[in-house]
């Protein structure tokens, strides 16, 4: 019985992590070393994880039930019948309709909800769209230059059928920094 404990012990506590480490360092190196956004020989950021944007010049991300820890994900599990959440959303609606110079109704929803996980990167091309005229004039660029740069940002459903169009903000941001640090 003590021979079988170890040799489960060490097969399945040690070898197949070790296996699982291994191969995933093999096969997807990037992903498995935290998709680590690596700039002028640097990490940056990870592009799995929220950052809180709070300048003018940058794109926000959504709010973070988490703040924005990835070692404290979570979601707020708030119901929507919950009188602070719907307090909370609407204070942040209005923050987000005046800062965006938009109408209450035209602010989407990501920009004023937390994720499941209190990390989520990513908006929609919409949530990102709002913000395009504020970060072009507090940039001073163009509105197109940085309608394009969301574009270019933009990415589709994987393999074109699983999830939503999406705009990476961390990859956003540092593009805009690329961008007008090289101007």
């Amino acid at each position: 019985m003590i021979v079988f404990a170890a040799i489960v012990l060490i097969g399945f506590g040690l070898l197949y992590s070790l296996a699982g480490t291994v191969l995933g360092r093999m096969l997807f190196p990037h992903q498995a070393t935290g998709s680590l956004v690596v700039v002028d020989d640097q990490a940056r950021a990870s592009a799995l994880v929220a950052q809180p944007f709070a300048d003018p010049r940058y794109f926000h991300s959504r709010p973070s039930a988490a703040d924005y820890d990835p070692m404290g994900v979570a979601g707020s599990n708030q119901s929507r019948t919950n009188p602070e959440l719907r307090t909370r959303i609407a204070a942040l609606t209005a923050e987000v309709a005046q800062r965006e110079g938009i109408a209450e109704a035209d602010v989407p929803g990501e920009l004023v909800t937390q994720s499941g996980g209190g990390i989520d990167p990513h908006l929609s091309p919409e949530g990102a769209q709002v913000q395009i005229a504020r970060v072009a004039r507090e940039r001073g660029l163009s509105e197109s230059q940085v309608s394009a740069l969301v574009a270019e940002h933009t990415e589709m459903p994987t393999w074109g059928m699983l999830g939503q169009p999406r705009v990476n903000v961390v990859r956003l941001n540092l593009a805009l920094d690329a961008l007008t640090d090289g101007a």
